[in-house]
């Protein structure tokens, strides 16, 4: 957690980085939001993709690549990951859970503190409902955070969801007195 002082109240604004993930094989969220005592800022987000012609471990280790080059560029203090839900393929399990895996082991390389939700806990942090569909928490992200105007993947909305509601549990955990 970062401190800056508020010139106009002298009151400290804690700041803290969250680097919210939505984890995939092919394709994986990512979001940098920033937390004041305030709001919720969106500093990046996109959706990053894995080339589907490269071999299974070149895609995973781009993957770590590209966590590892986020996490050096935007310094979270915490890094918020999805669980998994089980698909019915087991192949895209296994590589669902292996790319999480890669993207564990970057984030532990970190130092950061890093914090896991399942989808009903982030439903329920972002929408107030454990079971909202893809439209609602779209629809709730956009009236959380600021967004710019572009499209974005469902993956990309739930990296930012995902972040939000660290921040959300955190807000209710971090309290100075």
């Amino acid at each position: 957690m970062k401190n800056k002082k508020n010139l106009n109240t002298g009151y400290q604004l804690l700041t803290t980085r969250i680097l919210g993930i939505d984890p995939g094989y092919g394709r994986i969220g990512i979001a940098v939001i920033e937390k004041t005592n305030k709001e919720d800022n969106l500093i990046h987000s996109e959706c990053f993709e894995t080339e589907a012609k490269l071999l299974h471990h070149e895609r995973l280790l781009a993957l770590g690549e590209k966590i590892k080059t986020i996490i050096k560029k935007y310094q979270p203090q915490k890094i918020a990951i999805e669980t998994l839900l089980w698909s019915k393929n087991k192949k895209t399990a296994f590589q669902v859970a292996e790319a999480r895996g890669v993207i564990l082991f970057e984030a532990a390389k970190s130092g950061c503190l890093i914090c896991e939700y399942n989808p009903n806990q982030i439903k329920l942090a972002v929408t107030g409902y454990g079971k909202s569909d893809k439209k609602q928490i779209i629809n709730m992200v956009g009236k959380l955070v600021k967004l710019d105007i572009k499209n974005r993947y469902d993956d990309e909305y739930d990296a930012i969801a995902t972040a939000i509601t660290c921040s959300a549990i955190s807000l209710s955990t971090d309290i100075r007195i």
